[in-house]
């Protein structure tokens, strides 16, 4: 979402006063498209929210899938990538996360990957990235899963993005400890934490918590 809500709302008022008391009614198309945009970052939004009250109680809302969807294709009309490698990540993620189905979040992810590439997304990257991780991680595939994850904790790290660098640890720490190096693990856990507190991200706090009990290493 590369421009403010009110931006565009504003101009698409103008546009319409324009039209209507300037007799130009050239910029209506264009302030349809404003509409458009400010459509879709609320779709955006929206399915943000439903996505966090679904961390909150499991319980998937059916709404949700079908928000980033149409996020996904307005951004698409409006030849916004960056907007729809954001929308897209979060079509993966229903699928990956709330559905366990990765088979169908893949396609989502890999062209999330290249939009926010292209786009020069960096936190979107970190994100897909993220979830790619988890992808190979589940396929056994546990050197490409920790190449994956470097490279987003390296991104996340970049933009002081320091909640998102512990969540990314505690995977770190699983991945190690699967190797049979618990003092990496430990270590790993030990950085995240204080992440976390600097950063007052207290549910990652207690995924951490989560993590060394897990792990056996409380």
């Amino acid at each position: 979402m590369a421009e403010g809500v009110d931006a565009r709302l504003v101009r698409a008022q103008e546009r319409y006063e324009q039209a209507v008391f300037g007799g130009d009614a050239k910029p209506l198309d264009e302030a349809e498209r404003d509409l458009a945009g400010v459509e879709a970052d609320v779709a955006l939004a929206r399915g943000k929210i439903l996505h966090a009250r679904f961390l909150d109680t499991r319980l998937e809302d059916a709404a949700e899938l079908p928000l980033f969807e149409r996020a996904a294709g307005l951004y698409r009309e409006l030849g916004d990538a960056r907007g729809e490698g954001e929308a897209l990540f979060w079509v993966g993620t229903v699928h990956q996360v709330i559905r366990q189905d990765q088979e169908t979040a893949a396609p989502a992810f890999a062209r999330a990957r290249e939009l926010a590439t292209a786009a020069g997304d960096d936190l979107t990257l970190s994100y897909v990235l993220r979830h790619l991780c988890f992808g190979e991680q589940a396929a056994g595939r546990v050197d490409a899963a920790r190449e994956l994850l470097a490279e987003s904790t390296r991104l996340r790290r970049k933009l002081s993005f320091f909640p998102g660098v512990a969540a990314n640890l505690i995977v770190l720490a699983h991945l190690a400890a699967s190797d049979g190096d618990r003092a990496a693990a430990r270590d790993l856990l030990d950085e995240a934490a204080g992440l976390a507190v600097d950063s007052g991200a207290h549910g990652v706090g207690h995924w951490i918590e989560g993590a060394r009990m897990e792990l056996g290493l409380a």
